[in-house]
């Protein structure tokens, strides 16, 4: 009695799981491809929208990459100058995003950044990174964070000169503004870092840090947001302006040097001319120092009688030690009491 053949097992079995693997990085191809076609479209879309508003953007387009998790698109020789004449130029952009959430994106400028500004001419901006996040595209306005870490900033021959030579870090981030009752609302919350920052000679960075270095945290909400998105021919704060946009709720530190304060304001907005007007309050540790170097920086916009008169005054009130001061923007200038020290930051 011979032993029956063993039964032989199908092995179906075995390409089963090979040939799901297959269909799924078919199928994600397939979308992948798609998602790339969507960038490329939406970019041109976005930029030929741009154009048609005043706006001057010009790129070289690099294609897109990444496969099979990212997408990894690099423009080159990236211009964006708006109406006002404001504008950045790059030599090289490069923009990513997971593919399975293409609604967050990493940008970097790798070989630094031209800023153009109105009337006082260029200034490069190098450093070890910079880069931006975008996230929440979906939302009424997106989060973003922008980051510029070790940044130097060399205006061109004949350009005016920076405030800032260099800094540690240089941070700013935007999100949506979350009210008590989680109901919607027209506002962003903002915060700005300014660490270990350097003046440049002689200017008025380098007065008020006393040949030191300065840092600054500021906070607050920008209310009506959503008229940042217009522009006109003196910029987006000034479209914003009009329709009633101010910061408010206004928080804050700066330590220049030896001072410190701590900063509050409940508004600020800015006049027709582009000025801010409002009251800032300062809880100041040892402003003679700051004030002091301000009225002997050689910058030509610094009030230097104005400087000087505060620093004297604010020695006769025990400007060593802590005291309470309030800061009133107002006629386009910066008052520290009866004192003007400098013209008011301008918007647009």
């Amino acid at each position: 009695m011979t032993d029956a053949p063993a039964p032989r097992h199908s092995r179906r079995g075995l390409f089963a799981p090979l040939i799901a693997a297959l269909v799924l990085l078919a199928a994600w191809t397939v979308w992948w491809f798609w998602l790339a076609g969507q960038i490329e479209g939406r970019l041109k879309t976005q930029a030929e929208a741009l154009r048609g508003q005043g706006w001057d953007v010009r790129y070289v387009e690099g294609g897109i990459d990444g496969w099979p998790f990212r997408t990894r698109l690099a423009l080159d020789r990236v211009t964006v100058a708006a109406p006002s004449g404001h504008a950045l130029a790059a030599p090289r952009i490069v923009a990513e995003a997971n593919a399975y959430n293409p609604s967050k994106w990493v940008l970097v400028a790798p070989d630094g950044l031209t800023l153009t500004r109105v009337g006082k001419g260029e200034v490069n901006v190098r450093g070890q990174a910079i880069r931006m996040s975008v996230h929440g595209l979906n939302q009424a306005w997106p989060n973003i964070a922008v980051e510029l870490v070790r940044p130097q900033f060399t205006p061109h021959p004949g350009a005016e000169p920076f405030p800032i030579r260099r800094a540690g870090k240089v941070e700013f981030y935007t999100r949506p503004h979350r009210t008590t009752d989680g109901g919607p609302n027209d506002s962003v919350d903002m915060l700005f870092r300014l660490i270990d920052a350097e003046g440049r000679d002689s200017g008025p960075v380098q007065g008020l840090a006393q040949g030191g270095r300065m840092t600054l945290q500021i906070e607050g909400v920008v209310e009506k947001a959503s008229a940042l998105r217009g522009m006109d021919e003196a910029g987006v704060f000034s479209a914003w302006t009009r329709a009633g946009g101010r910061f408010s709720r206004i928080r804050g530190e700066a330590a220049a040097g030896d001072s410190r304060a701590r900063i509050s304001s409940e508004g600020l907005s800015a006049d027709a001319n582009g000025r801010l007007v409002g009251q800032v309050a300062l809880k100041a540790e040892k402003p003679l120092p700051a004030i002091a170097g301000l009225a002997g920086s050689g910058d030509g916009a610094v009030n230097r009688a104005g400087a000087t008169g505060a620093a004297a005054a604010s020695a006769a009130s025990g400007g060593q030690g802590d005291v309470d001061l309030t800061v009133v923007l107002r006629d386009g200038r910066t008052y520290l009491g009866p004192f003007a020290l400098a013209p008011a930051p301008k918007l647009f």
